[in-house]
């Protein structure tokens, strides 16, 4: 057995169309970077663009929404999971915000470092966009100033002046601190040191004064999570203080000195975060703001590279419904290895030849299925099976297939069961437009009853409905076919979709698993499930296949009808 370390292959297209982005100091559009799970899109991040992207001029900030999931994030000894990320215990809204704006404050105490980024500029941006008289007069009060302003100052003279009884209240040593004037201080003259100074205390001036605008709609942004309404103007509140700084810093980007990049992975789990308290509107709506806002930043005035990484298959066509139109976003689609690649890659260093046809076989050329059937193949669990004359390399992949089965593809139905099952109840309720249970549809016709049981047992026989299309269609619908958007309104494909096993690419637009060993264990669990039936229950399945049994075969290829 070869005992080969694992290494991480370029893809020198993807990787020159994701530089020539970033090589621009400023663009007129976000990039989202987006494919299904398991294809290598953090690992590239990470491992081969982001050393790179910090060297000289370049300064990269990277967010990953993730990290603060401790059972499935590497940075605590965890691994990514297989599912999507609204299957995990997801993280509070109130730590992602706190993870973003840390990063983008960094960002700007360097771009303030180089001289990019003064104090002018800072109250000049910030004037721009706020109403500020009034913020400045209470930090003034609330510094002891004994000393009556007169109403006719003006904004910049209130500015000076708060930015002058500020830098009074820090600590002189912790400004040192964020400027690194312990090592270059010496070599500074008393202006230019002034001059840094004064920029950071600005920040946290500006800073402050974006934190008490929000405490005054504290109340309101309450009222709004109590009753599920919608406020632009709340929301862009909750954004203000990350989109200051993401114009501070696009303002400030100059070739060849001072080239700010921002790198958000696993973006939609902002979507999801959870709410733990009124101060902040909820996660899709600070998401939306967000994007929203760097969007316009783009459109106005050129924003900072930003690179947007995701998993989520909303990205890759819906979120460009929903934001505008189908070239809002710059769009780079990446599916990993094409089979041909992986054996070039895999075959001699990593696997047999006989070995690499069963996987290909079996789990098709996923980057990370082949990682952690390598890592499997190197274990002494492998090594004993091997001992037994009788074990082929088979086993070591039918062992991993049940190990997808038991840990991924069940738990996941089980979830998709429990959004179906709401899905039924808020059918019964009247919380489902009608376009939805439009006539014909398979799922018009939820339990009237409320009794869980039957509710359940609807919500199964309608997935099982869906996989048997699926099966039926050999795993690849295409959803923008003739227009034919209609299984984007069945519960049964948002559910799997939402769980993260199937993906809805852009290019071509197939719906399909992420990889072809979700697929394998698609197929098992529809076997399973079929064998486990009560008679009554099977009688019940076999009408809504024959009477209402969803069919997506003629959205089966991208261009005609003619394969059956």
């Amino acid at each position: 057995m070869v005992n080969k370390a694992w290494k991480i292959i370029p893809r020198p297209l993807l990787e020159t169309i994701l530089n020539n982005h970033a090589q621009h100091h400023r663009v007129p559009q976000p990039l989202i970077l987006h494919g299904p799970r398991g294809v290598g899109k953090t690992t590239l991040i990470l491992d081969r663009i982001l050393g790179e992207w910090n060297k000289g001029p370049h300064l990269t900030g990277y967010v990953d929404f993730a990290q603060s999931i401790k059972d499935h994030h590497p940075n605590f000894d965890g691994s990514f999971p297989w599912y999507s990320w609204s299957s995990c215990e997801l993280p509070s809204l109130s730590s992602c915000q706190t993870q973003l704006e840390n990063c983008l404050e960094s960002m700007a105490h360097k771009g303030i470092k180089l001289g990019t980024i003064s104090s002018h500029q800072i109250f000049t941006t910030l004037n721009k966009w706020h109403g500020i008289n009034t913020a400045l007069r209470r930090i003034l009060n609330q510094n002891a100033s004994k000393i009556a302003i007169s109403n006719k100052v003006s904004s910049s003279g209130l500015w000076d002046r708060a930015v002058f009884a500020l830098s009074a209240r820090f600590n002189a040593s912790e400004i040192d601190g964020v400027l690194d004037f312990e090592e270059k201080g010496k070599s500074l003259s008393i202006d230019e040191a002034s001059y840094f100074k004064e920029a950071i205390v600005a920040l946290r001036l500006a800073k402050e004064v974006i934190k008490m605008q929000q405490k005054w709609r504290s109340n309101a942004i309450a009222d709004l999570n109590r009753s599920g309404r919608f406020s632009r103007s709340l929301a862009n509140s909750c954004t203000d203080w990350p989109c200051l700084l993401l114009e501070l810093l696009s303002q400030a980007a100059e070739i060849g000195h001072f080239q700010p990049k921002l790198v958000i992975n696993n973006v939609e789990i902002l979507c999801n975060a959870m709410l733990t308290d009124d101060s902040m509107v909820c996660g899709s709506m600070y998401h939306d703001s967000l994007i929203w806002r760097i969007i316009a930043l783009g459109a106005n005035e050129r924003c900072l590279p930003v690179i947007l990484v995701t998993s989520d298959s909303y990205y890759s066509y819906q979120a460009f419904m929903d934001f505008g139109f189908p070239d809002i976003f710059v769009s780079r689609e990446t599916f990993g290895w094409t089979p041909q690649e992986a054996k070039m890659h895999m075959v001699t260093d990593y696997f047999t030849h006989a070995e690499w046809m069963v996987i290909d076989d079996v789990l098709g050329p996923n980057p990370r299925h082949l990682f952690e059937v390598y890592v499997l193949k190197q274990s002494n669990y492998y090594q004993k099976l091997m001992d037994d004359e009788a074990s082929t390399f088979e086993d070591i992949v039918d062992a991993y297939l049940a190990y997808l089965q038991v840990t991924v593809v069940n738990p996941s139905m089980e979830k998709a069961l429990s959004i179906l099952q709401k899905f039924a109840i808020d059918a019964r309720s009247g919380k489902i437009l009608e376009h939805r249970l439009h006539f014909g549809a398979p799922w018009r016709h939820p339990p009237s009853s409320k009794d869980p049981t039957k509710c359940k047992e609807w919500a199964k026989i309608q997935l099982m409905d869906f996989v048997q299309s699926l099966v039926n269609a050999e795993f690849g619908v295409n959803y923008l076919a003739d227009c034919s958007l209609e299984i984007l309104d069945d519960p049964a494909a948002v559910a799997l979709v939402e769980v993260g096993l199937l993906y809805a690419q852009r290019d071509p637009s197939f719906f399909r698993p992420i990889s072809k060993g979700i697929q394998r264990c698609l197929a098992r669990w529809l076997v399973q499930e079929r064998m486990q039936l009560s008679y009554q229950n099977l009688l019940q399945y076999l009408w809504q296949r024959i009477m209402r049994g969803r069919s997506y075969r003629h959205l089966m290829l991208q261009v005609g009808y003619d394969k059956y």
